[in-house]
């Protein structure tokens, strides 16, 4: 299925660029997100047109991303949660937890889509963390995963 790119998606294409992909990544992921049209004659004109000014709004995301990037790059966040006496813990540690605890100490709002840890999350100890901010853009963080002492 042949799409027109509306913004930079990492591995796949650049703005105004019509690629072929596969339908079910057009339709779900692409242009569900927002982030590509079907390649009508309609649309590619349509694209022209508005081509500069999607230029302009993806250097602003970059902009945003590196100011974020710059605050969040190779820092260390603590998450407490209860584990076993053999330091595994009761469930994982989830992208949407870290999202919060970015939210809340650092106060950015992060997706939690764009969070990639390196392997699961499932024990006490520290995890390196990837987070797509931009497709030019990644930040490393790192997860520090301490026992939370339960309250009898």
């Amino acid at each position: 299925m042949k799409v027109i790119l509306l913004e930079n998606v990492r591995k796949v294409g650049s703005i105004g660029e019509i690629i072929d992909v596969k339908r079910g990544f057009a339709r779900n992921f692409l242009i569900a997100q927002k982030k590509a049209l079907f390649a009508s004659k309609e649309n590619i004109k349509e694209v022209e047109k508005i081509k500069n000014e999607l230029s302009k709004k993806d250097l602003d995301k970059k902009n945003e991303a590196r100011k974020i990037d710059e605050k969040i790059r190779d820092k260390e966040y603590v998450i407490k949660k209860l584990s076993t006496e053999n330091r595994e813990l009761y469930g994982s540690v989830k992208p949407t937890e870290i999202s919060k605890i970015i939210n809340k100490t650092e106060n950015i709002e992060i997706n939690p889509s764009y969070i990639q840890p390196s392997k699961e999350i499932k024990s006490l100890g520290s995890f390196k963390v990837l987070i797509n901010l931009h497709s030019d853009i990644q930040s490393k963080i790192s997860i520090k995963v301490l026992a939370q002492e339960e309250n009898q």
